[in-house]
């Protein structure tokens, strides 16, 4: 361990998350399954450093990040003031950065979002919050940025520094190239950077191009840096930068030069780290029968070999000698594994009646099953699982769809005009009232939340798109439910907490229908995106009405959406699809006219939804092939989650 670490308040409440120190490792860090858990200790660091300072009457210099990851961070921060009586009156703020140009009152703006989140609900004075200014002009900016570095050491320096991570390795906005001796300063974003903040600026056409950011050098300055890391999609930087090679192509490794640094991840983000995704070649294992699974497919990939294929001296070879002792032999490991895998396979997805399913993921009976498909927006189900909901419609199961928000945001704004304006052509008796949306939608100003009739609209346009698709699949009207969750309705990119007027809602759907199978959307990409919060308001609402005799019978399945599959070893239903059923998952993801064609919350994959989907069964299928099992045309999966 580090110089310095031993002061941590985080090392004492290690025991929390795990951390084990390897040779991979080149920076402290500490996973917890959950990122509300991570962030409530890291408040407490914070807190404790904000009294220990008070209590020596000296100011406490804090250093703070935006973006998603800090929120729960804040949360806890404003809730100890609150409840607990913190104070911040001694205590100095200077934020990373801010976008160029940018108003302080946009709501894009990281003024807006210091104060949103923190500042309007504690007790810091005005004078001693500090956030780069993005109303300067060109020539304002050097000066400024001289002085922002003149004031931070004016107060002794920064106490602790608070991170996030982009996916290019990003600290504060340093993109890559960055000098290890850099200071504040103003920097041209990179794409991906961009990409990632699209879907809040609703468009990558909105996001600015330049930003003000700390240095390098500013923030290795700082007595004490925790960066947070949240959500699958920073696994592999967080690898990178953790046990990788100091680069300025990753200029987060800058932070293994620093002697006082402590990463806090949730399970998600930790994924990619050697000591999780392959323990074996850190040290001795306790084999479990995920993690066997996990490692034979591994070594699969490694060889290139199929399971059956696997030989003693390829376990030895790659760290497996142990795991191999306690099977007796590669022959005996290769058959168990390969059944394992053979055994996810169905193209019963709702169970075979009649059938011996002592082997098959799912139970024979009841032959004729209750079944909802929770769909966080109201394409998620045929973009996921369009095959699977094809064929239990198809073999005579009652399917209910359940989508969970309206999906309104995601409908753009010429796409609603268009609507409207084909309405108020009609000439019927609401033709001024669709005029009026026209204009409403015309003479909206950038970042304005829309009004509740363009909302309605938007909301309508999606409402109607899901109903052409689930007729397509021959789903009745009636089992096709729109729950409008309250938490999503806000009109704007910033959602609501989840409530339990949401969990109410789902309750009340799950003990109408009272199901044998729920299939929900269990990607965990974005621990703060509107999937992860429709998944936790299901988990909730299972937690509530397990105690109801119907539950007894009911299992849970998730999958997963167009940007990731599961990994091998999780897979435990693998339902293959023939080229036919590949064409009719298209046809069926196309009635959602309106997120097709540059979409605005594509990311940086400007592949469409219906080419996300497609060549991610079809790299499941091949996955399949590659480990030596028979060769589908694409293959959806799913994983039951034990409630």
């Amino acid at each position: 361990m580090k110089p310095g670490l031993q002061d941590s308040a985080l090392i004492k409440y290690e025991p929390a998350g795990k951390f084990e120190e390897t040779r991979f490792e080149k920076i402290h860090n500490i996973s917890f399954e959950q990122s509300t858990e991570a962030s409530a200790i890291v408040a407490q660091e914070i807190a404790d450093l904000i009294r220990s300072k008070a209590a020596s009457g000296k100011p406490c210099v804090l250093g703070l990040a935006t973006g998603s990851s800090p929120i729960n961070v804040y949360a806890e921060l404003v809730r100890m003031h609150r409840e607990e009586g913190l104070s911040f009156k001694n205590v100095i703020t200077f934020n990373l950065d801010e976008y160029w140009p940018m108003e302080k009152s946009d709501v894009q703006s990281y003024h807006y979002f210091m104060h949103e989140h923190l500042f309007n609900h504690i007790d810091i004075p005005a004078e001693n919050v500090n956030i780069p200014d993005g109303t300067l002009s060109q020539e304002e900016i050097k000066p400024f940025c001289i002085a922002y570095e003149a004031k931070i050491k004016s107060v002794g320096g920064l106490d602790f520094q608070l991170l996030g991570i982009g996916r290019t390795g990003h600290i504060g906005f340093n993109e890559p190239g960055s000098h290890f001796n850099s200071g504040t300063r103003m920097i041209t974003l990179d794409y991906l950077t961009r990409a990632d903040a699209a879907g809040s600026f609703r468009g990558l056409s909105n996001v600015p191009k330049k930003a003000i950011t700390m240095g390098i050098n500013t923030v290795l300055s700082a007595k004490r840096i925790v960066l947070l890391g949240w959500g699958q999609n920073k696994a592999e930087i967080l690898k990178e930068t953790i046990e990788g090679e100091i680069s300025s192509t990753v200029p987060a490794t800058y932070l293994q030069e620093h002697d006082n640094t402590t990463f806090v991840l949730d399970d998600a983000a930790a994924s990619e780290l050697t000591r999780v995704k392959t323990p074996w070649l850190v040290g001795t294992c306790d084999w479990t029968k995920e993690l066997t699974a996990k490692a034979v497919f591994w070594l699969c990939e490694k060889t290139g070999k199929t399971i059956l294929s696997l030989t003693d001296k390829d376990y030895n070879d790659h760290g497996m000698s142990d795991l191999l002792a306690l099977q007796g032999s590669a022959y005996n490991l290769n058959i168990e594994m390969f059944n394992k895998l053979q055994h996810t396979i169905t193209g019963w997805p709702g169970g075979k009646p009649g059938a011996d399913d002592t082997k098959r993921p799912e139970r024979a009976e009841p032959a004729r099953k209750r079944v909802i498909i929770f769909s966080p927006h109201p394409d998620d189900d045929v973009i996921s699982m369009g095959g699977t909901f094809d064929r239990l419609v198809e073999q005579g199961h009652e399917v209910h769809i359940a989508y969970q928000t309206s999906g309104n945001i995601a409908v753009s704004d010429t796409e609603a005009l268009k609507f409207a304006e084909v309405a108020a052509l009609m000439g019927n008796n609401d033709c001024e009232r669709f005029s009026k949306i026209a204009e409403q939608i015309k003479n909206k100003q950038r970042n304005e939340v829309d009004p509740i009739e363009v909302r309605q609209l938007k909301g309508l346009i999606r409402r109607c798109e899901s109903l052409g698709a689930t007729r397509f699949e021959g789903v009745p009207d009636e089992q096709v439910h729109f729950l409008d969750l309250p938490f999503y309705e806000t009109g704007g990119i910033k959602k609501n907490p989840m409530s339990q007027d949401d969990v109410a809602i789902v309750n009340e759907l799950i003990s109408t229908v009272k199901p044998h199978q729920i299939y929900a959307a269990g990607d965990l990409a974005d621990p703060h995106g509107t999937h992860k919060v429709c998944l936790n308001i299901i988990f909730e609402s299972l937690a509530q009405l397990k105690s109801e005799a119907y539950m007894n019978d009911c299992w849970v399945w998730l999958y997963r959406g167009a940007w990731h599959e599961f990994e091998m070893h999780e897979i435990e239903m693998a339902v293959p699809m023939s080229p036919d059923q590949v064409l009719k998952k298209r046809q069926a993801i196309f009635y959602h006219q309106s997120q097709k064609d540059g979409v605005m919350f594509q990311g940086e994959d400007l592949r469409e939804f219906w080419v996300r989907a497609e060549d991610r069964n079809k790299e499941t299928a091949q996955k399949y092939r590659a480990l030596g099992l028979a060769e589908y045309a694409a293959m959806e999966a799913f994983m039951r989650y034990h409630f």
